[in-house]
């Protein structure tokens, strides 16, 4: 016999569980129980939102459901900023809450919440386990369902009499989702759209890639010479230094890309959701015939055709796809060079640094990064306009070393970086993030002290919410309210919890700070005080208030 909480914990590791991330609460201290000498590391975050980003960040790291514990009520609602981040980035995970007890259900209870209603529209499954007896049916279900067709989260609500009640029941084996694989014929049609047209481009993105499926890609891409671009926040799927890559259908896409977008014949995207930010705002396709022959490949049927109707739509994973692709490739057929050399020129002028006001420019750390840090260093960030240079500017050379939020979470890039310094302590990580960005889950750099994880973060203070203030200036300009911040020295945060810290007010400081910070192997924060003039790569801010 045992109880809810040690059968809910050996589920988790014939799933293959290693690490969980929580804050703990009172309603499942049987499951805080069942994880005591089990071996399974537990990651003690300072808030749920914490907690629930670095579990998402583990899944896109693992391809496995990242795991969360959470309590109930406002542990819950914290947790559901990363909910929302792994439905939108399609990230499988699995969030437990504890619930009220079942002799208590219904009362509104102290901090009872109806889970099935208010995750329903943030997850792929919400449910409520009544019976220990059924827990192994649970939890094996919710793997599978994370892991399968489009990947997301997956929520399962506890109550604490369930956890603590004790039960013989049998184990379930670890979940193995089917993996959806195009038809030969489907296959032969996209080879054939592609290698005749005159000006093809293949988009990327989306769930369920791994390295050997981006070193497929750019084998095929050079192979085939076809020009290929990311979606957003997914530069790591591609190799920037090829001669294919013509960059991120992201918040900023260059214009010479948004040209080629419009001017291509045949698009091939795989794996991508063709949605508001990779469109810019539906813009980039008619809607909803696009005038580009559109071959859409997508692991799950429901995302073809939402938006846009394909001339060939084929429901498959990314990497049975892409090996069926390159092998039905017809024998030396190459798109047109001048194509893809035009849209590569475009790419080579867009990441050419353009000099922006202050004594700490941004431009200059990311390329002193991008030239300094090791290929498998991973970048992480969260949301604002200081992310803009690290997409434009940071050389992206290989699979997962860019984590960040699709869903356009702000402080996402404190916890991610701290998910992957635990999942790869050999690797560097680095935090970007803006004044405001940081400031949302800055409370987690405790946990990177108290688990030793030696990331650096980058802060970049311009003393505002600068995405915001832009969008001030833009369509209420000189009319400004709600965006200035006042800040501490985040040095000294850093110092206080035993890392290192250092302030950076002149960009010549910068990479003797960085080669500190990273000698420490100590969690570090660098500030940098960058120029509120600089709101973007490319905007000054009294340009834009004088109209």
């Amino acid at each position: 016999m045992r109880h809810g909480g040690q059968i809910l914990v050996d589920q988790l590791k014939i799933q293959g569980v290693d690490r969980v991330f929580c804050v703990p609460g009172e309603s499942f201290l049987a499951a805080l129980d069942g994880l005591y000498r089990s071996g399974v590391d537990v990651v003690n975050a300072r808030q749920e939102g914490g907690a629930t980003m670095m579990a998402e960040a583990d899944g896109k790291l693992t391809g496995r459901p990242g795991v969360a514990l959470v309590t109930r009520g406002p542990g819950a609602t914290n947790a559901s900023s990363g909910v929302h981040v792994a439905f939108q980035d399609s990230t499988p995970m699995v969030l437990f809450i504890g619930q009220v007890g079942a002799d208590m259900k219904d009362r509104e209870a102290f901090q009872e919440v109806d889970y099935r209603a208010m995750f329903g529209p943030l997850a792929k499954w919400v449910a409520e386990i009544d019976t220990p007896e059924r827990i192994p049916e649970y939890v094996s279900h919710a793997f599978h369902v994370a892991m399968s067709g489009r990947p997301g989260p997956v929520v399962l609500s506890l109550p604490e009499t369930m956890l603590s009640a004790h039960a013989a029941t049998a184990d379930v084996p670890p979940a193995n989702p089917a993996i959806a694989a195009p038809s030969a014929d489907a296959v032969a049609e996209a080879a054939r759209l592609l290698a005749a047209a005159d000006r093809p481009l293949i988009v990327v993105g989306g769930p369920g890639w791994s390295p050997e499926i981006a070193a497929g890609l750019k084998t095929f891409a050079e192979t085939a010479d076809i020009p290929v671009a990311v979606t957003l926040r997914c530069q790591d799927y591609f190799d920037s230094r090829s001669p294919q890559a013509v960059g991120d259908m992201g918040v900023a896409i260059s214009p010479s890309l948004a040209k080629t977008v419009r001017e291509a014949d045949v698009v091939l995207v795989v794996g991508a959701r063709l949605g508001e930010m990779t469109t810019q705002g539906y813009t980039l396709f008619n809607v909803p015939v696009p005038d580009q022959t559109l071959i859409h490949v997508y692991p799950s049927g429901d995302e073809i055709g939402r938006v846009y109707r394909p001339d060939l739509g084929i429901v498959s994973a990314s990497g049975p796809f892409l090996s069926a692709l390159a092998a039905a490739w017809p024998a030396g057929a190459r798109g047109p060079a001048h194509w893809r050399e035009a849209a590569r020129a475009g790419f080579e002028a867009w990441r050419t640094p353009k000099e922006t006001p202050g004594r700490v420019k941004l431009e200059q750390v990311v390329r002193h990064l991008a030239e300094r840090l090791p290929d498998d260093a991973i970048i992480t960030n969260g949301a604002g306009n200081y992310s803009a240079w690290v997409h434009r500017y940071y050389a992206f050379r290989s699979w997962r070393t860019q984590l960040a939020p699709t869903s356009g979470s702000m402080g996402y890039g404190l916890p991610a970086a701290i998910a992957a310094k635990l999942r790869y302590p050999e690797r560097i990580a680095v935090c970007f993030a803006g004044d405001g960005c940081f400031q949302m889950t800055c409370q987690e750099f405790g946990t990177a002290a108290q688990t030793g994880a030696a990331l650096v973060v980058i802060v970049c203070d311009n003393g505002m919410y600068g995405t915001i203030r832009m969008h001030q200036e833009r369509n209420y300009p000189g009319r400004t309210s709600g965006t200035t911040l006042s800040n501490p020295d985040f040095a000294k945060l850093a110092e206080s919890y035993g890392g290192f810290g250092a302030v950076v007010r002149d960009g010549a400081d910068f990479p003797d700070a960085f080669e500190e910070a990273v000698r420490s192997a100590r969690p570090a924060i660098l500030h940098l005080h960058t120029d509120p003039e600089a709101l973007s790569p490319a905007l000054v801010l009294s340009e834009m208030a004088a109209g």
